[in-house]
């Protein structure tokens, strides 16, 4: 049965809207998890949209009713979610008079917005072409400080221009802007620098939108692998084992999602399988589970890239990263062996050119120089460029933290992390 948004609203506000409306009771059965696979969660459900300005509140209304559906639906299907969250199309395309306050003041209603319904937010990317503004970094900063909902990125590669110079300095100033206007510079935690990031990629603050209605589902599964990994023999045994049991969790999560896209007006466009970890689901840990050693030290690399092979291979349709998060700020695992010294920046951007998302929430001095943290921007948007690989860099600089410095952050998301150096 296809619903219309109109009468999806419709049923919702009378009161005579549920779940299972739309599906069988058989249908809901089959979407059963099995116990043995209550190891991992739904991290996000993220609805892409395209706004026809900053105060279309009417598409913004349909985005909440629909991922309040969806998440209705897999709680009853037996799913926890974490979150739901609306991206958008990059913000000059609805708000192209952007670099001044009134353009604050009116992202604040968004804001606002967000908060009432409480989802995320992300006003897609804010610089997308090789461009250099005077005034971006403390624009930027002022907006991160007015707000506490929206993320937003620029883009320092793409296929259209390489590696956008311009852009990356534009970047690192705002990075150090922010860092010095937030309180520990947690306010980076909402800004990221990306290339080659596709659209409707549901985890944030990467997320931007294109074209119509769409929604992906963001996963955390750390510790499934980690329960994989405890029995596995061998890189080869953990693969194969590893790959059944993603499919076997995945498939069902799928199904769900084609019901949604057949009863409603919005587009399935798929399932970024990147294991997004946490602080009680640590990836360093499921690393360090199949390789016998801590994070940072022999097979690292080695395992980093067997994950990324199931994670870009399972037999469902992926979006987004796909490949392997190692957010040092986010899991404690790896704060820890940054503590200890078994890996660095550069060691990072190795693992990336296997696996991941690039360089995640990384912790860095407070004085550390703009020239310094374009060179580090550079180095993932060039590695992007040579493997056309979809990678962004979220970095820290923690004012008044020095090097080999341990902190604590008030984030209840962040944990407490070494500053690291940059090599």
């Amino acid at each position: 049965m296809k619903i219309s948004r109109r009468d999806l609203v419709g049923l919702i506000g009378s009161g005579l809207f549920a779940p299972s409306l739309l599906f069988s009771p058989r249908e809901v059965r089959a979407q059963k998890p099995l116990e043995s696979d209550m190891s991992f969660k739904i991290r996000t459900i993220t609805a892409g949209v395209t706004l026809a300005g900053p105060e279309d509140f009417d598409k913004l209304r349909s985005a909440v009713e629909f991922l309040s559906m969806a998440k209705a639906r897999y709680i009853e299907a037996g799913y926890e979610v974490q979150t739901t969250r609306i991206s958008t199309q990059p913000l000059p395309n609805y708000l192209p008079d952007w670099k001044n306050q009134t353009a604050i003041d009116t992202l604040q209603g968004l804001d606002q917005f967000a908060l009432d319904n409480g989802v995320g937010f992300s006003i897609g990317q804010v610089i997308t072409d090789n461009r250099y503004d005077d005034d971006f970094a403390l624009w930027i900063a002022a907006l991160i400080k007015q707000t506490s909902r929206l993320s937003m990125t620029t883009q320092t590669a793409t296929t259209k221009y390489g590696i956008h110079d311009q852009t990356i300095r534009a970047t690192a100033e705002a990075i150090s802007a922010i860092a010095n206007d937030s309180q520990g510079g947690e306010g980076n935690f909402r800004f990221a620098a990306t290339a080659f990031i596709p659209p409707d990629t549901p985890f944030f603050p990467a997320a931007w939108h294109e074209g119509v209605d769409q929604f992906a589902l963001g996963l955390e599964t750390p510790n499934l692998l980690t329960e994989v990994f405890r029995t596995s023999t061998g890189f080869d045994d953990a693969r194969q084992k590893l790959m059944e049991r993603m499919n076997g969790v995945m498939h069902p999560l799928q199904e769900v999602a084609q019901q949604l896209d057949e009863a409603s007006d919005w587009s399935y466009t798929g399932m970024d399988t990147s294991p997004a970890p946490g602080k009680t689901a640590s990836i360093g840990e499921a690393i360090e589970t199949l390789t016998g050693s801590p994070f940072g030290t022999g097979n690292t690399l080695s395992a980093c890239a067997a994950i990324t092979d199931v994670l870009k291979n399972v037999d469902v349709k992926t979006c987004g990263y796909s490949g392997l998060m190692l957010p040092v700020m986010e899991d404690p695992v790896l704060a820890k062996r940054a503590q200890e010294g078994h890996f660095s920046v550069s060691e990072l951007l190795l693992y990336s050119s296997v696996c991941g998302t690039g360089l995640d929430t990384v912790p860095l001095a407070g004085d550390i120089s703009v020239d310094s943290l374009a060179a580090v921007i550079r180095d993932m948007s060039a590695l992007a460029t040579k493997y056309q690989k979809a990678l962004s860099a979220r970095l820290f600089p923690v004012p008044g933290a020095s090097v080999g410095e341990v902190v604590e952050f008030e984030s209840p998301m962040l944990t407490d992390s070494v500053i690291m150096a940059l090599d």
